[in-house]
């Protein structure tokens, strides 16, 4: 159990690679007209190890070097589209276990030549990973085949036989025989096991892959992968204990991918001419867009060099709207440039006063923020400035120094007030609140 926990957790968490595409988009005549790139196919070339999972490897003198071996494989990769690929691999290695108990003495290692045909999901797909991304993960399933050709030590280099006694020796003559000689294996794997009239040396096998990719440059990728190969055959370590044999084959290689890089550009830009962006005039006033400062300007309105219309009087209203071109310099006008007398602006004060005292006396009946701020919606959406000065002890709560009192610029005052880092009073807030309404 012990055993398939680990092969679990080597086959997760060993990696393997990936390879980018192309893709770019085609000008048309008059519209745009998307063109993918050939998709050509990638080539690796890798060495790894070979993890055998059978019927053997139990008891005492083991390592677990004594299932381990190498192997060397090439794959070649055709991606279709974003998510799919289809790929050939072969793998060249060989496959080993022994295990010594008191009841058997075993081993085996056998050459073994994997030919697979998978099917492959990219994970960098652009929906979980770019296709530009250095690392890019993907996953593969298919079907194999499998040939085999397994031999054991059995002997020595003299050709004797191994005896296996239960002292632990190993000897040239049955156990408990007088005079034998202790041999030492030479792992040397000159006998033969699989007999083919027994069983065949040749299996279906499903290989399950998972793996990363590792971007160097443009066209050159690092792949480390690892693949889990369940065969079809109890017959790999020739001993048959129930289940097929298995095997995981992890490995690095490098991959080279022909064509051009993968292009992650919107092809729907390419007919965009951005020189004729930058002269483009939305409101027709004469000045490009880019240097506009006004933009929306009506038809036929003269306007200065950066957009804006004409405003000879200075007096704040633009000559198509100013009711009074020529208003006096210094002069306060109302929204249609015309000047204001002492006795209008009386009387604008007196209006604002008592609008100010009605509001506050509503605040203090019902006091919100929101309250204040509906105000103040109110009041701006009338193009109305502030047309008194703050009071130099409320000016800490003017934030941005624009000579405004806002409710966000209140409602920091009153957080400052209850985190100890205000410069206002409970005196001070109150009269914050009413001079908000008298602006």
């Amino acid at each position: 159990m012990i055993r398939k926990v680990t092969l679990i957790i080597v086959l997760l968490f060993v990696v393997c690679g990936i390879h980018a595409q192309t893709k770019k988009g085609q000008k048309g005549k008059g519209k745009t007209e998307q063109k993918k790139a050939k998709q050509l196919p990638s080539l690796a070339l890798g060495v790894g190890v070979l993890t055998f999972d059978g019927d053997i490897g139990n008891g005492v003198n083991l390592t677990s070097l004594s299932r381990i071996r190498g192997g060397y494989h090439l794959t070649v990769e055709q991606r279709v589209g974003r998510v799919i690929g289809f790929s050939l691999n072969g793998i060249y290695g060989k496959l080993a276990d022994s295990e010594r108990t008191a009841k058997r003495n075993l081993n085996f290692q056998s050459q073994i030549v994997q030919a697979d045909l998978n099917l492959t999901i990219h994970l960098d797909n652009d929906f979980l990973f770019k296709r530009t991304s250095v690392f890019a993960p993907y996953l593969y399933a298919g079907i194999g085949y499998l040939k085999f050709n397994s031999f054991g030590d059995l002997k020595d280099k003299n050709n004797v036989n191994y005896n296996y006694w239960t002292d632990g020796t190993i000897r040239d003559q049955p156990d408990s025989t007088t005079g034998a000689t202790i041999l030492q294996r030479d792992y040397t794997y000159e006998t033969k096991l699989n007999d083919s009239a027994k069983y065949g040396d040749n299996s279906l096998a499903i290989p399950l892959g998972v793996g990363i990719n590792l971007k160097l440059v443009d066209n050159l990728f690092v792949n480390l992968n690892a693949t889990y190969y369940m065969t079809m055959t109890d017959w790999i370590d020739d001993w048959k204990g129930g289940k097929n044999d298995s095997y995981i084959y992890a490995s690095f290689a490098l991959q080279y991918n022909f064509g051009k890089p993968y292009d992650d550009s919107n092809p729907v830009y390419e007919t965009v001419d951005f020189s004729s962006l930058d002269k483009l005039d939305s409101d027709e006033d004469g000045v490009k867009d880019g240097d506009d400062m006004c933009p929306g300007t009506p038809k036929k309105v003269k306007v200065t060099i950066d957009g804006c219309p004409e405003d000879n009087d200075q007096d704040g209203v633009p000559d198509y709207q100013d009711k009074e071109p020529l208003t006096k310099a210094g002069a306060m006008v109302d929204e249609k440039g015309v000047t204001l007398t002492e006795k209008m602006l009386a009387d604008r004060q007196k209006e604002f006063n008592a609008l100010a005292t009605e509001r506050s006396n509503l605040f203090n009946e019902n006091p919100s923020l929101g309250y204040l701020k509906d105000v103040e919606a109110k009041f701006l959406s009338k193009g109305k400035k502030s047309s008194s000065s703050i009071p130099v002890q409320l000016r800490s709560a003017d934030s941005n120094s624009d000579g405004y009192i806002s409710t966000d610029e209140i409602a920091k005052a009153i957080d400052a007030f209850f985190e100890g880092d205000s410069e206002l009073s409970v005196e001070k807030l109150n009269d914050l609140i009413d001079f908000f309404f008298e602006q």
